[in-house]
């Protein structure tokens, strides 16, 4: 038997309420002090999109949007306070649908429901919206961090994400700085010695997932999570989250297609579910 053991360790980082104009990264040192805990090489740090994009400004009131004609009706059809409806329009790329309570969305080429904003963990009457750039977020504090501990770190900004069919949250990477978000796994062989073919591996997507059960959704308040030990490819680099095309996507393919077949059965007077 292989007794060759791998982990990893992760350190939740407990702060106060990051509030609009706050400098993240002076309270991460503060942080990481009061908790003796010090960077290492290869360390990652995970924080949660709300935080950051608290501290770049990103609060709305909504008592200043006036919603128009568009969100009243989307908001009322959604159950979407129509002002937050309104913020939703003018974030996402694209509305395609949604339940009571949520607006799903594309916005900065990913899924989003209510285009990723927030209204938990955000002062009574306002909401977060995404930070504006993700990657550039991490790759800014990436550098100060790199900068006052002396030592090549990886910093993710990342949210919490639905999966399809599937209750409860999962993680998902927005702005990755320092190493490799997504590993390319083709040509390497299963335990059976089979080539693999078409294998990404989500190295960001499944570090934020791993921090989430740390982070929690409600009033932790740890909006950062410093991983030790993770398997990554430093880089000193911001890559660009790969994304595929929306027809390239299993999911997002077959809905096209589908939703295809329906309307070219209602121009010709068929029944859809007869197809």
């Amino acid at each position: 038997m292989n007794s060759e053991l791998t982990s990893i360790q992760m350190f939740g980082i407990k702060t106060p309420i990051i509030r609009a104009g706050d400098d993240v990264v002076q309270i991460l040192e503060t942080a990481l002090e009061e908790a003796c805990v010090e960077p290492f090489e290869g360390d990652i740090f995970v924080l949660a999109e709300s935080a950051v994009a608290t501290s770049e400004n990103r609060v709305v009131e909504l008592e200043r949007i006036t919603p128009g004609e568009r969100a009243l009706a989307l908001g009322e059809e959604y159950e979407l306070d129509p002002r937050e409806m309104e913020l939703v329009i003018r974030e996402c790329d694209e509305i395609f649908g949604g339940v009571p309570g949520a607006a799903l969305t594309i916005t900065k080429g990913i899924l989003a429901p209510n285009a990723g904003i927030d209204a938990s963990n955000a002062p009574e009457g306002h909401v977060v919206l995404l930070p504006e750039d993700p990657r550039k977020s991490a790759e800014n504090i990436r550098k100060r961090l790199e900068e006052r501990y002396s030592c090549r770190l990886g910093v993710i900004v990342g949210d919490s994400r639905t999966q399809p069919l599937r209750l409860g949250c999962t993680g998902l990477a927005l702005g990755v700085s320092g190493f490799v978000s997504v590993e390319d796994a083709r040509g390497a062989f299963d335990i059976f010695g089979k080539p693999l073919h078409i294998t990404h591996k989500a190295v960001a997507d499944n570090l934020v997932s791993a921090a989430e059960l740390l982070m929690g959704e409600g009033g932790e308040r740890v909006p950062c999570v410093l991983i030790r030990g993770a398997p990554v490819k430093l880089i000193d680099e911001s890559p660009e989250m790969p994304k595929i095309s929306m027809e390239g996507c299993m999911y997002f393919g077959n809905v096209i297609k589908a939703r295809g077949r329906k309307e070219e059965n209602l121009k010709q007077g068929q029944n859809p579910a007869s197809k």
